[in-house]
């Protein structure tokens, strides 16, 4: 089925990252324009052969300058997926866990796509039309012990941001949508070296597909929320990728 998205200009936030990586390659795939977005990993943005845009989306003025420049490459932004993100691998209980780290994630996570979100809203204003992905994760469903920063800047995602911009976007552009993907565990950069056997074993106890998502598949589902031939009256929805997770065990025995 056409996705509709051939000749569409997309920025992927977070391009360097396992998920963003894939998620580009998959609108390039549809044929669309795609500008890779990267911070600190340049190497990896560029490998994908896509225009590489570098910034810092904590900062105001670099996000606007990131779809600024977009725009120069592309003609017009017309998809964004805000995948940039990070999830700090230590664990940390709310008893221990540093102010400064609580600070730096909900900056990296919430802040971050709240800049992106602002930037794309102005393109959606100058085009009259636009598809926003937001990318939480399930453990802004389910929360996560030892990572409550995260939990939190993802729940504030794919819950308050989510339904307010969904509303506030048809303000500039009647069939303008926005919805959010929250991965599961998902091989990617940013858990490499935490996904061994015992521990998926553990946590697909709560799954029932008891398998650890790819980035292909959480990027897929960034592919068709955007498309608005294939989900043009869908807006505002979180679609979990997660093989069926749920807050209690599913499974007995690891």
């Amino acid at each position: 089925m056409d996705t509709g998205l051939s000749g569409k200009g997309v920025v992927v936030t977070g391009a360097s990252g396992g998920i963003g990586s894939a998620t580009a390659r998959a609108f390039a795939a549809e044929g669309a324009n795609v500008v890779a977005h990267y911070n600190r990993g340049r190497e990896r943005a560029e490998s994908l052969g896509l225009t590489a845009v570098q910034g810092d989306l904590t900062d105001e003025r670099d996000a606007a300058r990131v779809f600024d420049e977009a725009r120069e490459a592309l003609g017009t932004v017309d998809v964004c997926a805000a995948v940039a993100g990070v999830w700090p691998s230590a664990d940390e209980p709310v008893w221990r866990l540093s102010f400064e780290r609580w600070e730096a994630t909900l900056r990296a996570n919430l802040t971050a796509t709240f800049l992106t979100a602002q930037a794309f809203l102005r393109e959606v204003e100058r085009n009259g039309h636009g598809s926003l992905v937001l990318v939480g994760s399930t453990a802004g469903r389910f929360g996560e012990a030892g990572h409550a920063d995260y939990a939190a800047a993802k729940s504030a995602i794919q819950v308050g941001l989510l339904l307010s911009l969904k509303n506030e976007i048809v303000r500039i552009a009647p069939r303008a949508r926005v919805n959010a993907v929250a991965p599961g565990w998902t091989y990617s950069p940013m858990t490499r070296g935490a996904l061994d056997d015992s521990l998926v074993r553990r946590i697909s106890r709560t799954m029932s597909l008891r398998k650890v998502a790819t980035a292909d598949d959480i990027a897929r589902a960034i592919v068709v929320l955007a498309s608005d031939e294939l989900s043009g009256h869908v807006t505002g929805e979180l679609v979990t990728v997660a093989g069926g997770m749920e807050g209690r065990t599913v499974h007995p025995e690891a």
